[in-house]
């Protein structure tokens, strides 16, 4: 008789298991590590070209769409976006089931579809201000942008109403300090939004020494602090795994 490389129990045994905290730390580290990354090569060997604005004053650090539109920056931060897309992409899907597990009540659910699409259009306006520069096709990175902060702001909102309600109905510790932080990060982020808005809309109305530097500065919080949001998976789904595993098969006798 002949017999495989592995029997049957090894290959109903999972491919792979990972806990959903270095799933999630994993996730946010390839952006982080990637932007950072960028800012120091543009700093580094790009200074001139990414600090230069329209107004010819001076200027000390580069905006996001500076630091990832020159070569190698360009091609780091893609790489990063592209390997964290598709992890982003299945944490959607984990946090919609994870809400209808939850919710019985219509608002709630209906919350909790918005929420996937917010999730889904966040990420997709990432993938595309990424792939597409400021410096190739303007219009698709702008709109991009545009679609990104407004997605991921509403995206914030609805998971703070959410886990509002699921800290009135839990006495779980994780949880309350879960939705703590996310409204902490979101109230965080909202303000960073509005001042980054207020900076760049003087820069270009006064052309102000600096100014364009507290806007890239704000631009930067606001990135991070929508990482950090994305973080707090790590209390929400602490206890969970990541299984990648092959389908049973069917028997048949």
């Amino acid at each position: 008789m002949l017999q495989g490389p592995y029997g049957s129990l090894d290959r109903d045994r999972p491919l792979l298991r990972l806990r959903f905290p270095s799933f999630a730390v994993a996730t946010v580290l390839l952006p982080l590590t990637g932007l950072i990354g960028c800012l120091g090569i543009s700093l580094l060997y790009h200074y001139e070209d990414a600090t230069f604005t329209h107004c010819h004053v001076s200027n000390y650090l580069p905006s996001i769409s500076a630091a990832i539109s020159r070569v190698p920056e360009r091609y780091i931060w893609r790489c990063c976006i592209g390997l964290h897309s598709a992890p982003r992409y299945l944490v959607s899907a984990a946090y919609f089931s994870f809400y209808r597990g939850r919710f019985a009540r219509l608002p709630e659910r209906l919350l909790s579809g918005l929420a996937l699409l917010c999730s889904l259009a966040e990420n997709t306006g990432l993938l595309l201000l990424t792939y597409v520069s400021s410096t190739e096709t303007y219009s698709v990175h702008k709109n991009s942008f545009i679609m990104f902060i407004g997605s991921s702001l509403l995206h914030m909102l609805i998971t703070c109403r959410l886990w509002q309600v699921i800290r009135r109905l839990c006495v779980n510790p994780e949880e309350r300090t879960s939705f703590r932080w996310k409204l902490r990060l979101f109230l965080f982020n909202v303000s960073c939004c509005l001042a980054a808005a207020y900076f760049f809309r003087r820069h270009n109305a006064h052309c102000e020494t600096g100014v364009y530097t507290l806007f890239a500065l704000c631009e930067y919080l606001v990135v991070f602090s929508n990482m950090a949001f994305h973080m707090t998976a790590f209390w929400d789904f602490g206890s969970k795994e990541v299984v990648v595993a092959t389908p049973p098969e069917d028997k048949r006798y």
